[in-house]
Order: structure tokens, then sequence, then C-alpha cells
């Protein structure tokens, strides 16, 4: 997945936009003010940062050489993927998807009907 199309889905995402926090380095994803992608944009090969499932997390590493712990993140809950062939792009927009819906499950309820109200669903993005 190349950056253009990578930053597309990312900005799909519901309520979701970008910023750097943390410099010039670092292009961050938010969901309200929720961090859910940290991509190394300057990178080769390009990388990003996504929440996951503890157990998931751990399987995607065996899965693909691509995929390691976290990169100056809680490893046990944040995977960072090298975008390289061997990760399937459909593979890397699941693991957004579910990066997005875990942060915006951990949200206050209220966040959550702000987020409904702007078109987001609990079982799914809307298209």
């Amino acid at each position: 997945m190349d950056y253009e199309s990578l930053c597309a889905y990312l900005e799909s995402k519901t309520a979701a936009r970008r910023d750097m926090p943390f410099g010039t380095d670092t292009l961050v994803f938010k969901v309200l003010d929720r961090i859910f992608a940290l991509v190394a944009w300057q990178e080769e090969p390009l990388t990003i940062s996504l929440k996951a499932d503890p157990i998931d997390a751990v399987i995607l590493r065996k899965q693909y050489a691509a995929i390691t712990a976290g990169y100056h993140l809680n490893k046990k809950h944040w995977n960072t993927v090298r975008l390289v062939d061997s990760v399937p792009d459909d593979e890397v927009r699941r693991m957004i998807d579910e990066s997005y819906t875990l942060v915006v499950e951990k949200m206050t309820k209220s966040k959550q009907q702000q987020l409904r109200r702007m078109g987001w669903q609990n079982n799914g993005e809307t298209a």
C-alpha cells in the first residue's frame, strides 16, 4: 500500500483527522481526540503502528515477518507494520478497521453518540 492510498483510507474513517503532535517524523491519525494510527511516513519502507487485540496482535506477528510489536508503544496492544508486499492491502485495511474500532469502543458513550451523529455505526463503518 502506498502513502496516498494509506492516508486516504485512514482519513475515510468517521471523524478521522491527521496531526503531527510528536514532530514531523510521525503522522498521527486520530478519531476525535484519540490516536488510532501512527505513520512513519518518511521511512522506507513506509510503516504504520496500529492498535490490536492482544491475541490478534501475537497471531499477526507470527503470520507476517513485516509485523512486529509496536515501536515505542505498549507492545501488548500495538503492532508496527512495515508496508511491504508480504502484507496484503486487504489485511492492512482490516488492521486499520480493528484499530479504529478498538479506540472508539473505549470512548465514553457521549463521544460514541457524537460519532454516530457523524455517521459511524457500531457494527462497522458506513460507506
